[in-house]
């Protein structure tokens, strides 16, 4: 009976605090769908009376939505499996290959992980302006503007990252040594045992740190604020701050856009969770 009490008790909890977390999403959709004599009415009112989707057809023809979403989906998507496909290889060498120094690479790049973005934000703006033979650079990286202001520019940040490599490190540390020991008396080379017995078995932790790789991506502002020079170029975070700025008064536009920036980082969840959620780490031992 205390036991049954104490579920419950539990149960009430997290249904109170994952309603106080996403009140706020929810609001902003209920917003996006009041007219605007709705929007500032007094006392104000959650639910809408009548319900618009015209905020929506607003956001796209005079905000350019689709474009902005466009320009997001295809950064995020292409840094999230660049990035779980070189962190996953560097997991898997920290934690099951022997090399000089390994710890101590380790702890290098881990160290990474204190350095506040805003100081590496220079260094990293000069290598994406100085790339050599793009955007007008010599093999020397002078005289154009390399890789500003392009798809690759705000790839470069997360292509790689010191969490990645060590979430997949961790994480390939757990497999049993026995299916490594096997693989490797069978005669198979290291990349064939990654690809073809450790990688397939990774679902959760790829699905983990896709996760993690998509929202860091979709959701960075100040990268893109940096490097992006034209209007066509804009990320959705970005844009939404231009619109922002453009249309303070105009909130169910701004509403609707918001909305429409929240869906692709909840289907990223939804489409991994069940591999997130999942520990099938047994299935290597059968």
């Amino acid at each position: 009976m205390r036991r049954k009490s104490s579920s419950l008790l539990f149960v009430a909890v997290v249904i109170l605090v994952v309603s106080f977390m996403g009140f706020p999403f929810f609001w902003m959709f209920l917003s996006s769908l009041k007219p605007n004599s709705e929007l500032f009415s007094w006392p104000p009112r959650i639910f809408p009376k009548t319900i618009t989707y015209q905020h929506y057809l607003d956001a796209v023809s005079m905000f350019k939505v689709g474009r902005y979403f466009l320009n997001s989906v295809i950064v995020a998507v292409f840094s999230m499996l660049i990035n779980v496909f070189f962190c996953s290889l560097a997991g898997y060498a920290f934690a099951c290959l022997d090399f000089p120094h390994k710890n101590l690479l380790l702890t290098l790049i881990l160290a990474t992980m204190i350095v506040p973005v805003q100081i590496t934000l220079i260094p990293t703006f000069l290598l994406v302006k100085n790339f050599p033979l793009f955007g007008g650079n010599d093999i020397f990286g002078r005289g154009g503007s390399g890789l500003l202001n392009t798809y690759t520019g705000l790839i470069i940040p997360h292509i790689m990252t010191a969490f990645g490599v060590f979430m997949m490190r961790q994480f390939y540390s757990q497999f049993p040594k026995e299916l490594l020991e096997a693989a490797r008396i069978d005669g198979a080379s290291e990349f064939v045992i990654f690809f073809r017995v450790f990688f397939p078995l990774s679902k959760p932790g790829l699905s983990a740190l896709a996760i993690f790789t998509f929202t860091e991506t979709w959701n960075d502002f100040l990268w893109p604020l940096v490097i992006i020079r034209t209007d066509k170029m804009r990320t959705l975070q970005l844009g939404l701050e231009v619109f922002k700025g453009r249309y303070v008064n105009d909130w169910g536009p701004l509403m609707a856009a918001t909305t429409i920036s929240a869906i692709p980082v909840i289907l990223v969840f939804i489409l991994f969770q069940r591999q997130f959620m999942s520990m099938g780490l047994t299935s290597g031992m059968k």
